[in-house]
């Protein structure tokens, strides 16, 4: 009778209209449910109710979903007193709510990402709210998992909570979250699972299961929001640096190569990192499997080189001039060259300087002989 007008609104002015062909539609409406079931402080035979009502507690008959909200990072911002943090009925609507499997409903596979957006993909609710990431819905929206949302593989591409989970999201800090650093090999490897197995079995997962979490894992090279098309020349050439993060000496050495420097023009047609150690399964060269050990190594070469022979692959791709005890020839042969170019610049520096005190002196000459016109010889 009253919100039914969809001119209806409180003393503060806020539209309270409800529509009524959405309610009957959603699933509450499917459940029967009136009314009275989420407003308890509302009766029947107290008609008009109270202009301020109680907030609705959907934790009534959601109560798991309720508790695991709770303790996440929206139910703490809001129990902090934050205003902006995400609530039950900003994900899931409020007389409008349809199951995730409708392709209308805002938790829908399909439009996770638009839904998460609203917060995580708006530069200025990033700014006030201090979101970490920033606008992270951005780059997920122009990464390879959001390009396949809008795809032939929006039903099987990953998206915001198959990473993050729904009602039990947790900053990658705390232990029990999925986005965890120890726990992110087995979230992404829930989808890439012969590339998580290749990753365990390598020297980097090893370390991780060892306890140590400051090897590299997946997030670490393809980065978390903002991944990339493996195959792309742009990410070929740019993740060498994250190799560098850890392995700054190889990463010197290696842009003294030929292969370095015409990679680090963004060409990724020249040899990378993973071309010679492999991607997820990086090995030791000590270990006989590895792509650099001496039973493989010819043949890592030939992948590219395919006329290489034994002496070609016996090049060191990382040889340092400035490490004697590893090449002493390599070492002396670049000091020699340095002194060389020294030599050559401060020779002909010389020659330059005295030739120009020679041309100074012949034109003063010239100057005080009266300008005759003659030219001395």
């Amino acid at each position: 009778m009253c919100h039914a007008d969809k001119d209806a609104k409180n003393a503060a002015g806020k539209s309270i209209a409800v529509d009524g062909a959405k309610f009957a539609g959603s699933v509450h409406g499917e459940l029967k449910l009136e009314c009275t079931n989420c407003h308890a402080d509302v009766a029947a035979d107290k008609i008009p109710h109270a202009d301020k009502l109680k907030p609705v507690d959907c934790a009534t008959c959601h109560g798991k979903e309720a508790k695991e909200y709770a303790g996440t990072v929206h139910g703490t911002a809001r129990k902090g007193g934050s205003t902006l943090a995400a609530n039950c009925t900003d994900c899931h609507g409020t007389h409008d709510i349809l199951r995730s499997k409708d392709a209308a409903s805002r938790t829908n596979h399909a439009n996770v990402e638009a839904m998460c957006s609203t917060c995580h993909g708006s530069e200025a609710m990033a700014a006030t709210g201090k979101l970490p990431g920033g606008n992270v819905g951005g780059k997920f929206h122009d990464s390879i998992h959001g390009k396949a949302l809008k795809g032939a593989a929006q039903g099987s591409a990953p998206t915001c909570n198959n990473c993050h989970g729904s009602h039990n999201i947790r900053p990658k800090s705390d232990e029990g979250s999925r986005t965890h650093r120890a726990k992110v090999p087995e979230t992404c490897g829930s989808c890439h699972k012969p590339e998580r197995d290749a990753y365990v079995n390598g020297m980097h997962g090893k370390l991780r299961q060892d306890g140590v979490l400051a090897a590299p894992g997946c997030t670490d090279c393809h980065s978390a929001h903002g991944i990339e098309q493996h195959d792309a020349p742009r990410f070929q050439t740019e993740v060498i640096k994250e190799c560098g993060n850890c392995h700054g000496d190889y990463l010197s050495t290696y842009r003294d190569t030929f292969h370095g420097q015409v990679t680090e023009l963004g060409y990724a047609r020249m040899a990378t990192c993973a071309s010679c150690h492999g991607a997820h399964d990086v090995l030791p060269a000590s270990n006989p499997k590895s792509m650099v050990s001496k039973e493989n190594r010819l043949k890592t070469c030939q992948t590219c080189h395919a006329g290489a022979s034994p002496n070609f692959a016996s090049f060191d791709p990382h040889a340092s001039k400035h490490d004697k005890a590893r090449d002493p020839i390599y070492y002396y042969s670049a000091k020699f060259m340095e002194l060389l170019l020294l030599g050559v610049f401060a020779f002909f520096g010389i020659h330059t300087v005295l030739w120009l005190y020679r041309e100074l002196a012949e034109k003063l000459a010239r100057g005080k002989g009266g300008g005759n016109g003659k030219e001395r010889h």
